[in-house]
C-alpha cells in the first residue's frame, strides 16, 4: 500500500512538475468586441473587394485599351452601339495613338484616337504607302479597323481614319504596352501630356500610378530586407559580443548616412529645374519632413548610446539569453518568414483590389462610335476604406508574430526546469495567441493609430 501510494505520490509530483513551467493553465479570451468589430471590419473590406472585382478591369490599366473598348491582348465582348467593340486583340498588344506628336489632354482623358496594334513602327512613316507596305510587312494595320489596306491609298477619308504623317518611329513602352515616339520632338510633347495628366488626378490614382510604377524596386527591396533579417537572425545565435558592438556601429553609421541622404535629395529636388510633376514637388516637401524627422531621431539615440555605454555588458548577456532561447525553440527562426509569406500573399490581394476599385466604370458608347468608361460614384469612399485595411490588417498580422514570439520566449525565460520545456515552443506561443487573439486588434489598431 506504502508502495502503492508512493508511486501514487510520485506521479502527483510528476504532474505539478509538468505544470509547474506553465504561467497560466486556464486562459479565457480578452477584448471580446474590438475583435468583433475587426471581423466587421474585414466584412466591408469583402464587400469592397467582391465590388471591386465585379466592377473594376484592371487589364485595361495594365494592358490598355483602344478608343472603342478594346482591351489590347485578349478577347473582348461588345459594348452596345459601338460597332468597332468586341473584337479579338489577342495578338495585338500594343497601344498606338494615331497623332502622338499632339496630344491633347480633355477631362482626363487624351483627345486621340488610340488603336491595339500587333507591333509599333521602328521607323519614320512619310506617306500613306509607306502605311501600307508597313502593314503587309509585319501584319501591323495602323488606320481604323473598319479600314482594308487595300484602301489605304483609295479611301477619301483615308487622312482621318489613319495616323497623322509623317508617323515617327516608335517604342512599345515597357509597363504600359503603349508605343512611345522616339522622336525628341515628339517624346517632348507626349512626356509633358503624361506629366499633365498624372497632375490632374487625384491621389488615389496617383497612389495606382507609383505603385505600379515602383513594383519592381518594392519587390527588391523586400526580398532584400528578407536576406538581412535572416543573417541578423543567425548573428543573434553565433556572435552576441560581436554582434553588439557591431549594431551599435551600425546604428550610428547609418543614422548618419539616412540624414545625409535625406537632406541632399531634398536639396535636389528643391533646385530641379526639371521637375514638374505635382508629386515631385511633394516628394520634395515629404522629404524635408523626413530630413528634420530623421536628424532628430539620429541626434537622439546618440545621445542614448553615449549615456548608456557602460551598459553594454548588460546588452550582451541578453542576446546570449535570446541565443539560448532561439537554441531551446528553433522554429522562432522560421516565425517571421511565415509572416512574410503571408503579408505578401495579402498585399497582392490587396494591391489587386487596388487596381480593380481604379478601373471600375461602366463602358457607354458616345455619338462617334467611340467608348469611354465613366468612375462609378463612391469609388473614392471605397478606395480609403480599403487603404484603412491594408493599414490594420498588415498590423494585425504583425501583431500575432510579436504575440507568437512573445508568448514562446517569456514562457521559456520563466521556466525553472529547462529540460520539462518542449522543444517546439512555438506551440506555446501559439497557444497564447489563441487565447489573446481578441486583444491583437486592439494592439494593431493602437499600432495604426
Amino acid at each position: 500500500m506504502e508502495r502503492g501510494g508512493g508511486r501514487r505520490q510520485d506521479s502527483g509530483d510528476s504532474i505539478s512538475e509538468r505544470q509547474e513551467w506553465r504561467p497560466v493553465v486556464y486562459r479565457k479570451c480578452t477584448d471580446t468586441l474590438w475583435l468583433l468589430l475587426f471581423c466587421l471590419f474585414w466584412a466591408g473590406l469583402m464587400f469592397v473587394s467582391g465590388y471591386a472585382v465585379v466592377a473594376g478591369a484592371a487589364e485595361r490599366l495594365v494592358l490598355g485599351y483602344d478608343s472603342f473598348g478594346n482591351i489590347c491582348g485578349r478577347k473582348n465582348t461588345p459594348v452596345e452601339g459601338a460597332n468597332l467593340s468586341g473584337l479579338d486583340m489577342t495578338n495585338k498588344k500594343y497601344v498606338f495613338f494615331l497623332n502622338s506628336c499632339s496630344l491633347e489632354i480633355q477631362s482626363l482623358k487624351i483627345s486621340s484616337l488610340s488603336l491595339c496594334v500587333s507591333s509599333c513602327p521602328q521607323q519614320q512613316l512619310n506617306s500613306l504607302e509607306d502605311l501600307q507596305s508597313f502593314a503587309r510587312n509585319n501584319g501591323s494595320f495602323l488606320c481604323v479597323y473598319n479600314l482594308n489596306v487595300s484602301s489605304y491609298t483609295l479611301n477619301p477619308k483615308a487622312a482621318q481614319l489613319c495616323p497623322t504623317l509623317p508617323v515617327p518611329p516608335s517604342k512599345s513602352f515597357p509597363l504600359f504596352n503603349r508605343c512611345v515616339p522616339q522622336n525628341p520632338e515628339c517624346y517632348s510633347k507626349y512626356a509633358s501630356v503624361l506629366i499633365s495628366m498624372v497632375n490632374e488626378m487625384d491621389v488615389f490614382h496617383r497612389i495606382l500610378s507609383g505603385i505600379l510604377a515602383g513594383r519592381d524596386t518594392v519587390i527588391g527591396l523586400s526580398v532584400l530586407a528578407l536576406a538581412f533579417s535572416l543573417i541578423l537572425v543567425l548573428a543573434f545565435r553565433f556572435i552576441q559580443t560581436l554582434l553588439v558592438h557591431t549594431l551599435i556601429a551600425l546604428v550610428v553609421f547609418g543614422l548618419l548616412f539616412v540624414s545625409g541622404v535625406l537632406w541632399w535629395l531634398h536639396y535636389d529636388y528643391r533646385n530641379d529645374p526639371s521637375t514638374e510633376l505635382e508629386t515631385e514637388k511633394e516628394n520634395a516637401k515629404f522629404l524635408l519632413g523626413y530630413a528634420i524627422f530623421s536628424t532628430i531621431v539620429t541626434v537622439v539615440l546618440i545621445s542614448l548610446i553615449f549615456v548608456l555605454r557602460k551598459r553594454l555588458q548588460f546588452a550582451v548577456q541578453l542576446f546570449r539569453i535570446v541565443g539560448k532561447i532561439i537554441g531551446r525553440i528553433p522554429f522562432l527562426l522560421f516565425q517571421p518568414l511565415w509572416t512574410f509569406l503571408i503579408l505578401i500573399v495579402f498585399w497582392v490581394f490587396w494591391v489587386a483590389v487596388l487596381l480593380s476599385l481604379g478601373t471600375a466604370g461602366t463602358a457607354q458608347s458616345t455619338s462617334g462610335g467611340q467608348v469611354e468608361y465613366r468612375a462609378l460614384s463612391g469609388i473614392c469612399y471605397m478606395a480609403w476604406y480599403h487603404f484603412i485595411g491594408l493599414v490594420w490588417t498588415s498590423e494585425f498580422i504583425l501583431a500575432c508574430q510579436q504575440m507568437v514570439i512573445a508568448g514562446a520566449v517569456v514562457t521559456c525565460y520563466f521556466n525553472r526546469e529547462m529540460s520539462l520545456f518542449p522543444s517546439l515552443g512555438v506551440k506555446e506561443g501559439d497557444m497564447v495567441t489563441y487565447a489573446h487573439v481578441t486583444g491583437i486588434p486592439v494592439l494593431s489598431m493602437s499600432e495604426l493609430l
